[in-house]
């Protein structure tokens, strides 16, 4: 990594699409059924009366579950209905469901993998350097910073995010935040979302519903992360000139606590119980885990050269690191923080992402345009997958 004055002169074509308006349903027809009752009609007449009730209401209802837009949106199975061809169609969770989102900084795209197949189903263009991807809880959305690290481009595409969305692979307008924004993190509920912007240490949350910026929080040097806790109290950021890894409470959206680390921490995970937050020192090649509960860090762990990504399993056993400077993964066992053998993958991997069933692990091979694949159980390869131009990133779809 070179000093962020230099990656901020780089910058990335940019295009942005607006998200279309969703169409509202058309008004429902209200239908009024009459009955008039007598005394004197025959038996034969009010049995009549009760059938042509019962199929104005039946073909009511019908009508309705047909076309109300809602009724789609939160049936318990998808939806046959999709949208460009090769992306995601709507959905539970939002269509997103055995999905994976690589960014590729040097062209300007997102790669979508189907991960029952391994295979490429779709390539969004985004136009400036997309850096940082991140998924909301329910897989609507996927949010993307456009920074400055490898591609030159315009200066008015710099400190935006941009928001895809999943069931139909939309762009939205950028967002504008501060400068050089890369790693991201989506508070648990949704409603906020944390930008780390390398280029004036600083940390942006958007609130979702609205797109806007609600505060801007001053962090360290060249921020990355962010990772937030299960509860949503607190965010990790490291601090990767200041070897320090900044706490900030959400309530008050302040830093409440800055703990020094080892030297040019990168990446930042949280086991799923919140009580551990492991971070990736690439200066040195270690791997400290943070107490939530006291601060406390932890004794260095060696791993590979120039360790990035860092992602933990959902059984919080495990703990996978990307190693940049050999191509490597490193895999951690939490209980006892032992080492195991480390998994070659492609040259120059950066980001590392577990599928929500634990079963494998996506690594983004910067250096070759790939993503691997390991499978958790045996360790085991894939043939790797052909993606953009530098990918650096992934997130997988909520199940």
């Amino acid at each position: 990594m070179g000093e962020i004055e230099d990656r901020l002169e780089r910058l990335a074509a940019h295009r942005a699409a607006q998200i279309p308006e969703f169409s509202t349903p058309a008004a429902e027809e209200e239908v009024v059924v009459r009955r008039h009752a007598t005394r004197r009609a025959p038996l034969i007449g009010a049995i009549a009366a009760c059938v042509v009730v019962g199929l104005v209401i039946g073909g009511w209802f019908l009508a309705s579950s047909r076309d109300d837009p809602l009724s789609v949106q939160t049936s318990a199975g998808p939806s046959a209905a999709g949208g460009p061809a090769g992306l995601p169609a709507v959905g539970v969770a939002g269509g997103c469901a055995g999905k994976a989102y690589v960014n590729n900084s040097r062209d300007g795209t997102v790669s979508v993998i189907t991960t029952a197949t391994g295979a490429v189903s779709g390539t969004i263009a985004l136009g400036a350097t997309p850096i940082g991807p991140a998924i909301t809880p329910d897989g609507r959305h996927v949010y993307v910073s456009h920074g400055a690290l490898e591609v030159p481009a315009a200066p008015g595409d710099l400190g935006t995010v941009s928001v895809i969305t999943t069931a139909t692979g939309a762009v939205s307008a950028p967002i504008t935040v501060g400068s050089g924004p890369a790693g991201i993190g989506i508070a648990p509920d949704g409603r906020h979302v944390y930008v780390a912007n390398q280029g004036d240490g600083t940390v942006s949350v958007i609130t979702a519903a609205t797109g806007a910026v609600s505060a801007t929080i001053k962090v360290g040097t060249i921020p990355v992360g962010p990772a937030i806790t299960p509860d949503g109290k607190h965010v990790y950021v490291a601090n990767q000139i200041d070897g320090t890894v900044s706490v900030i409470t959400t309530a008050t959206d302040s830093v409440s606590a800055t703990i020094t680390v080892g030297k040019a921490p990168g990446g930042v995970a949280i086991t799923p119980d919140g009580k551990h937050v492991f971070v990736a020192n690439n200066g040195d090649g270690t791997l400290q885990a943070i107490t939530t509960t006291t601060g406390a860090v932890s004794a260095p762990i060696a791993v590979g050269k120039g360790p990035q990504g860092v992602a933990v399993t959902p059984d919080g056993q495990h703990v996978y690191v990307a190693n940049n400077g050999d191509g490597t993964v490193s895999v951690i066992t939490t209980a006892t923080s032992a080492v195991s053998a480390p998994v070659p993958v492609g040259n120059g991997p950066v980001g590392v992402a577990i599928t929500p069933d634990g079963k494998d692990v996506y690594v983004a091979n910067n250096g070759d345009g790939t993503v691997s694949v390991i499978t958790t159980a045996t360790a085991a390869v894939s043939a790797p997958v052909p993606v953009g131009n530098g990918p650096r990133s992934v997130v997988i779809c909520p199940p």
